[in-house]
């Protein structure tokens, strides 16, 4: 019964259309950077989220240094979480240099304060 109401709702949102730029900030909300345990956005690695009437969903993101091992990692976890989004029909990752990451001007307070940045 529960499974039924589940795929209900499901149906109801794929038929709503794609997910508001709303809606994917608050899935890339849920990914952390497997280094620092924190949050993408609120690292401010996330530049731009795009999704257009199909439901394809792009995501410019940047690294903490263009050397980051977890670059791919992130793109992946990016990927998979975003395709379970209801409305979802596919995601673009893109990794974008410019402007070069600065967590002084780009990352949440909370995220200055946990890296001793003032």
């Amino acid at each position: 019964m529960a499974e039924e109401q589940q795929t209900t709702e499901v149906d109801e949102q794929a038929e709503l259309g794609p997910p508001t730029e709303q809606a994917v900030r608050a899935v890339l909300d849920t990914v952390e950077d497997p280094e620092l345990r924190m949050s993408i956005t609120e690292l401010g690695l996330i530049y731009g989220v795009e999704v257009d009437p199909e439901g394809m969903v792009t995501v410019d993101m940047t690294l903490t240094s263009p050397a980051c091992p977890v670059g791919p990692m992130l793109q992946g976890m990016i990927y998979h979480k975003l395709m379970q989004t209801p409305g979802v029909e596919d995601v673009e990752v893109n990794l974008v240099w410019n402007p070069p990451w600065d967590p002084r001007t780009m990352a949440s307070e909370d995220v200055k304060m946990a890296l001793g940045i003032w």
